[in-house]
């Protein structure tokens, strides 16, 4: 038998529920939704949890297509699912968690007597502690991305190749490999001695269908690789960069891209010219590297210093 919050579930058998994780303002009990899936044979265990940044949804969406194709009768192992992670910012569209103004992804492992995003963190990071894998999935937030997945322990960590293996299998195109902030789940589980990624699903305001297509193909190439389901995985090389350079506003205004998401660019290139209403230009801003176009915020409004996009760079293919 397999618990998670008040989902149970025997081998061959499935099973949806609430994992408590606090109270609200007038005592109501927090829930997070959750399911288990339990193969009728043996096998490793997954962790995957979608929206601890609560306006990320696509990893919502990924697991709202990939739970119910979930067959436990067909499954070798157990599947583990928090669909929501950041309750309180889910709830009122934000990013953070709104109880305590914090970013949820820097907490992990977490603090059952902490405060609202550490205890939420503990928890979710229980139901984790014992997987074989753990995928916490993401989005650019409300900006533009392409599809990556994020290797976040460190070129130096001793699980640093399980990874960097998992990222590979999941199979978004393209793979970030740079230490993350302390606090993040995909820094936690590697130090637990658990392969963990932070697929980034694109970026968008809602769902993104083919976004979540990516994702959910994921999903199912991690499953196939690890032995979950019968069926083999296509390992193609992914576009790796180990950097990032960002670039910000020098002037006022509305932006114009000059390339699009994806495109290789060399040090030198134009990226964006930011005009006035009338449409004269203000600035230019060029390319220091050569590198990868990865990121832009997504309106083209913008003041003086405020970020507008991201190169990646130190390529290399894996």
């Amino acid at each position: 038998m397999t618990t998670l919050g008040t989902a149970s579930a025997a081998p061959g058998e499935v099973d949806t529920g609430r994992l408590t994780v606090g109270e609200t303002r007038d005592g109501s009990p927090v829930g997070l939704p959750v399911a288990v899936v339990n193969g009728e044979r043996d096998g490793k265990t997954l962790y995957m949890q979608a929206a601890s940044d609560g306006n990320e949804l696509n990893g919502v969406g990924v697991i709202r297509e990939v739970f119910p194709k979930l067959d436990p009768a067909e499954l070798a192992g157990e599947i583990r699912i928090v669909g929501i992670v950041n309750y309180h910012g889910f709830q009122i569209d934000s990013h953070r968690n709104p109880i305590d103004d914090t970013k949820l992804n820097r907490t992990y492992p977490g603090d059952s007597e902490g405060t609202s995003s550490e205890r939420i963190a503990a928890a979710t990071f229980d139901a984790a502690r014992d997987a074989d894998l753990i995928l916490d999935l993401h989005q650019g937030s409300d900006s533009r991305m392409i599809h990556e997945a994020r290797v976040r322990c460190g070129r130096r960590h001793r699980m640093h190749q399980r990874c960097l293996e998992l990222a590979k299998v999941f199979g978004a195109g393209h793979i970030l490999d740079q230490k993350g902030p302390d606090g993040q789940l995909a820094r936690a589980g590697p130090d637990e001695g658990i392969p963990t990624i932070d697929p980034e699903l694109g970026g968008t305001v809602g769902f993104d269908p083919e976004s979540v297509a990516v994702g959910a193909e994921g999903v199912f190439n991690v499953l196939r690789h690890y032995e979950f389901v019968d069926g083999d995985t296509d390992l193609t090389p992914q576009t790796r960069a180990s950097g990032f350079d960002q670039y910000g506003a020098p002037a006022g205004g509305l932006v114009d891209f000059t390339v699009d998401l994806g495109d290789r660019v060399k040090r030198g290139d134009t990226l964006f010219r930011v005009t006035d209403p009338f449409g004269q230009l203000k600035a230019e801003v060029t390319a220091d590297s050569n590198g990868l176009f990865w990121r832009t915020r997504r309106l083209p409004q913008v003041a003086t210093g405020e970020y507008v996009c991201s190169v990646g760079t130190d390529l290399d293919s894996y």
